[in-house]
């Protein structure tokens, strides 16, 4: 492993919790991180998403809200299964993200994502506060620092291994 890691934040601040990846990648920009790791906020830019998952990267890890059925607040760390190389993109909003879409575009542009990790949280809400207030709820807001914890562990557990398979 040559150390390459990108963290990509992805959401919408407009839609409460969809705002959790936005969020952590604020508070992992103010940490010291390894040499080579890269925190990204890509909020709803998808296009910018796909074009950074271009390039060669050892370890990606999307943040995100993750609806799972669980209780708000619960965090979970994925490794889901990446579309098959070449599968046609689905079509992509300039005003959402649409994960799947993204990895479809790298492939059908001839990128090839090799390690891809979720850390995602389960939203209260991504709808529009009436109010026209931004920001997470507090079970959201509440696992953001458990969410960086989690992810510069996933960077050290990583690294080590990479390191210990030399």
């Amino acid at each position: 492993m040559n150390g390459k890691v990108l963290v990509a934040g992805i959401g919408n601040i407009f839609l409460g919790d969809d705002a959790f990846g936005v969020e952590v990648t604020k508070r992992l920009v103010e940490r010291v991180l390894p040499y080579g790791v890269s925190v990204v906020d890509f909020g709803i830019r998808s296009y910018d998403l796909a074009y950074a998952l271009m390039e060669k990267w050892d370890l990606i890890i999307l943040v995100d809200a993750l609806p799972r059925g669980g209780e708000p607040g619960t965090l979970y760390t994925l490794e889901p299964e990446l579309p098959p190389q070449g599968d046609a993109p689905a079509s992509l909003d300039a005003h959402s993200m649409n994960p799947v879409a993204v990895l479809q575009l790298v492939s059908a542009l001839g990128g090839r994502v090799e390690r891809l990790l979720v850390v995602g949280c389960e939203p209260a809400t991504v709808e529009p506060d009436r109010d026209g207030d931004l920001g997470l709820s507090a079970p959201a807001s509440a696992a953001v620092d458990e969410a960086v914890h989690v992810i510069e562990e996933l960077i050290a557990r990583e690294r080590a291994h990479a390191t210990a398979a030399q």
